[in-house]
This record gives C-alpha cells, sequence and structure tokens, in this order.
C-alpha cells in the first residue's frame, strides 16, 4: 500500500466510518444487495484517490449504488468523510488490491459499469508492465460487466491513453462506443488535477467501451 500523510481527521473517518461503509472481510462474491441494503445497479470504481469525483458523481446519480477500491488510507479517509458529510448511502469501499477483488469478491455478470480515473500511468518504460491497463486484467474485468454494462476510463498521460485504446479495442467483449477517444460525460465532474493539467496543455483522454 502507498504511503502518504494521514491527517487526523482522515484517521478518524478511518477508523470510526469504515466499518460501517467498508467491505466485510471474505473469499466469496460479495452480495450488493445485502451491502447496500437494496437492488440497484452497482458500479464499480477502481482507484478512487481521494474519493470527491466518486461522491460527486454518487451525490448526482442516487439511484445507482458505487463500489470504491482503493489501497490508499488518506483517501479511503477522505472518501469516508465525504460519505458521512453529504449523507451518501450509495457507496461503499474496500481497501484492498483491485486484482484480488475482481478474482474473488465480484461475480460474473454482476457489473453495471466500472470507472477508472487517472490511473498511474507509469511513464517510466521498464516500468510499464506495472500499468493497470494491460490485456489479462482487462479480459478479466470485461467478464464481471454485465452484457450491456460499459467501462469508462480517463487519463491525461497521452501515451498511455493510445495503449488503454489499443487494449480495449482489442477485447473481444467490450464495443468502443466512440471513434477512438470520447467525450467527457456530463457526469463525470473536472477535477483539481485534471484542470490543473489542462491550465498546463494537457489532455484529457476519455474511453468509453460497452460489454457486448
Amino acid at each position: 500500500m502507498r504511503r502518504g500523510h494521514l491527517s487526523d481527521a482522515q484517521r478518524d473517518a478511518h477508523e470510526r466510518l469504515l466499518p460501517q461503509y467498508g467491505v466485510p472481510p471474505g473469499d466469496g462474491p460479495i452480495d450488493f444487495e445485502a451491502l447496500f441494503g437494496r437492488r440497484a445497479p452497482v458500479v464499480l470504481e477502481i482507484g478512487f484517490g481521494m474519493g470527491h469525483t466518486t461522491a460527486a458523481i454518487a451525490a448526482a446519480r442516487p439511484l445507482t449504488d458505487f463500489l470504491g477500491i482503493e489501497v490508499y488510507t488518506p483517501g479511503v479517509g477522505s472518501l469516508l468523510r465525504h460519505i458521512q458529510d453529504d449523507a451518501l448511502t450509495n457507496v461503499r469501499i474496500i481497501q484492498t488490491d483491485a486484482v484480488e477483488v475482481l478474482k474473488q469478491r465480484i461475480g460474473d455478470a454482476s457489473l453495471a459499469g466500472v470507472h477508472i480515473y487517472f490511473p498511474d500511468p507509469w511513464p517510466k518504460l521498464r516500468h510499464h508492465k506495472r500499468r493497470l491497463i494491460q490485456q489479462p486484467f482487462i479480459a478479466h474485468l470485461a467478464t464481471r460487466i454485465a452484457p450491456g454494462g460499459y467501462l469508462h476510463c480517463a487519463t491525461d498521460w497521452e501515451p498511455y491513453a493510445h495503449q488503454m485504446l489499443q487494449v480495449l479495442s482489442a477485447e473481444p467483449l467490450l464495443v468502443n462506443q466512440a471513434d477512438g477517444f470520447a467525450p467527457r460525460p456530463d457526469w463525470r465532474p473536472l477535477t483539481k488535477f485534471e484542470q490543473r493539467g489542462m491550465r498546463l496543455g494537457h489532455g484529457v483522454f476519455d474511453l468509453m467501451f460497452t460489454r457486448r
């Protein structure tokens, strides 16, 4: 797990709220209906960072449930504070490795959508193997999305964007909903990180695919 400064507020939220909004440990697929207390479409977000975007989307889409995966404790604490402050009832968190979650905790064709926003680009060539968006991972992830569900990715690192496009386009279970990169959907808010990159002239690339 990445290290980082954990504020007192984030530590308090992590200790106090994670038992309430976290996913209980287990080996089998998560029972989403039991977890959220209702039957609703479930969207998985992999790597939600500090959780600002997750909270904003969840607040704007109250009829959808959101399961966020993040290993970074300050980020988990930050999203838990958003859940409390914004009275969000449709967000749950699992703090562990995304690959293991997909293997053990997510059932086949159980997700209405997946969000992967600004994953670490690992820009050095020798580190490219560490990138999340790789063929084996996407092949497995696609099986967890229900037919008609979607995968939405975004990055501001252009070389990684083109690799993403290549990997996603090569997955037979996925269909690109645009001719190449997609326009940013209205429900994905601009983050401070993204706004800063745009001021510096960095492009932001969205990819929107649906499951066959």
